[in-house]
């Protein structure tokens, strides 16, 4: 992020200042700008040299611990925090803060309420409004309530065919379920670059992966193939749902287009992806934008940016396309979605109206959550938290849901996993996760109608076809346009008949029958093709 955000704050230049020589406070200003970069590796390792003559400094220790905490090596944190705290003397506050962090994330939620506590005790108002204590004490009341009411839904870890040992994260599904693209922190070769300075992992990588339709499995996932991988960090954040798209964020301080954090765009030829475009202006600013997701119809686009204007930190806003390279100006979804804190992972489903997001806010059960909410008219509903198993008191999302809305995957750092983070699938259906009540109703899911519009005399695609979905009374219940290929795809409701009609300037419309069926165990997909004739 252009702003780095830490939850830690500095309340004093350093604990115990008199008891430490020159030299190791001027170790402690290295250590703390370190620390500012999120560089935690490098910070710990000053710190450490600085604890060797002051073992029983409990700033010292604090900081320590903390680095520890970022780098989530959580028993030496804990070990190291508990030693600060058993000094009984100059503990910082926020000492306890961090052990209650620890604790929430061990699943031990009594022992994080004791710590958060102690914390808001010993602290001064203006220090815990600042950390946002009560965020997390809420967070420890949330956890005992949904798990003790959780949902029936099934979760399964999709297994060492997509996740490592290392952190996979940020799934992204294509409308058809075939293809699923996230992101990995594994090496592709012995000699991969690493993040040295930052958390010691490899840089950021976009594979996937393709389901098997014969053995209902999926493909071992492999390296993206084209030029969208660098030496630097790249992130997949969605699948356009024809999977013919794959929006990026980059990051790259060697590369100014990207420094900062931005949002490209890649488009696949030949099963190779070609080289990630910035999206440019109004998208982009000199803020960070990321996170970004088309909407069914190809005609919105909705991301994640800390720009101005907004609620909190990152917040999700929505931009409309008004041409094939045009865009309006963008939108903030408001404090409906939006809170004081970060917003991120945004995911629209093929219904085009339910949006799945991850927020940190008071309404989490801790660190990330994942939750839903629904447009109804021009606004959209009080998001509404997914409850236990989907969540948990782990840093759970993004989330994306399969057309039939029956599975989802999402990522998460629960236990139990191959990896830091892992890649898992819920099965939904007891969970109808698309409907307000969470109840099945005869079919809460989608099927996909595609095809594409051709020149009748030259058997070429059209572009920029404008394709209209009527229902049996004529009115017009989706619409979307073709790409460059003259290719169109849309989600719609299956068990009913539609006509398909297609409108160009120079050419005469067309109109096809299309009987949208509806899928047993996968999504149910039409393929049907519409010749246009020129005007004459």
């Amino acid at each position: 992020m252009k702003k780095f955000i830490t939850t830690l704050c500095f309340f004093a230049f350093l604990s115990n200042a008199n008891a430490i020589d020159a030299g190791d406070q001027v170790k402690m200003v290295l250590a703390k700008q370190k620390l500012y970069a999120g560089q935690f590796i490098g910070a710990l390792t000053i710190y450490n040299e600085v604890l060797l003559k002051n073992p029983e400094d409990a700033g010292v220790l604090y900081y320590v611990g903390y680095c520890q905490f970022e780098l989530k090596k959580f028993d030496k944190a804990t070990e190291t925090l508990k030693k600060a705290v058993a000094t009984n003397k100059d503990v910082k506050p926020e000492t306890h803060l961090v052990l209650g962090k620890i604790y929430l994330a061990d699943e031990k939620i009594d022992n994080a309420l004791a710590e958060f506590n102690m914390y808001k005790g010993a602290a001064k108002s203006k220090e815990a409004e600042t950390e946002d204590v009560d965020v997390f004490i809420a967070h420890c009341y949330n956890a005992k309530k949904y798990i003790t009411s959780a949902f029936d839904v099934k979760i399964e870890n999709l297994g060492e065919a997509v996740n490592s040992k290392f952190d996979d994260q940020s799934p992204c599904i294509s409308a058809d379920g075939k293809k699923l693209v996230f992101n990995t922190r594994r090496p592709e070769s012995t000699d991969s670059p690493m993040d040295v300075e930052g958390d010691g992992k490899y840089f950021q990588d976009i594979y996937i992966a393709t389901w098997d339709t014969v053995n209902k499995k999926w493909n071992t996932a492999e390296d993206v193939p084209g030029n969208v991988n660098t030496p630097a960090h790249d992130a997949c954040t969605s699948i356009s749902p024809d999977g013919k798209q794959i929006f990026i964020y980059k990051n790259d301080v060697n590369d100014n287009e990207s420094r900062g954090g931005d949002v490209f765009v890649s488009k696949v030829l030949n099963n190779k992806w070609k080289t990630p475009e910035a999206l440019g202006k109004p998208i982009n600013t000199s803020y960070w934008e990321g996170g970004a997701c088309i909407s069914p119809d190809g005609k919105t686009l909705y991301f994640i940016s800390e720009r101005k204007g907004g609620y909190g930190r990152a917040d999700i806003w929505m931009v409309k396309r008004l041409s094939k390279t045009e865009w309006g100006k963008p939108v903030n979804l408001g404090p409906e979605i939006n809170s004081e804190y970060d917003e991120v992972g945004a995911f629209l489903a093929p219904d085009g109206k339910t949006l799945f997001f991850s927020s940190n806010g008071k309404a989490s059960m801790g660190s990330y959550d994942i939750f839903k909410s629904t447009l109804e008219g021009d606004k959209w509903t009080k998001p509404v938290n997914l409850g236990f198993p989907i969540n948990t008191v782990y840093k759970d999302g993004p989330l994306v849901v399969s057309a039939d809305a029956q599975t989802a995957y999402f990522a998460s750092e629960r236990k139990g996993g191959l990896g830091e983070s892992d890649i898992y699938k819920a099965d939904l259906s007891t969970y109808a996760i698309l409907e307000k009540d969470g109840k099945k109703k005869t079919n809460s899911g989608l099927s996909i109608l595609k095809g594409t519009v051709r020149d009748a005399f030259q058997g070429s695609g059209i572009a920029s076809v404008d394709v209209q979905i009527l229902d049996a009374t004529g009115a017009v219940v989706a619409s979307t346009i073709t790409n460059d290929n003259g290719e169109y795809f849309i989600t719609l409701k299956g068990d009913v008949t539609y006509t398909i009609k297609v409108v160009k300037k120079g050419f005469k419309t067309a109109e096809e029958k299309a009987d949208l069926k509806i899928g047993k165990t996968d999504t149910f997909s039409l393929e049907k093709q519409i010749m246009m004739s020129k005007d004459k």
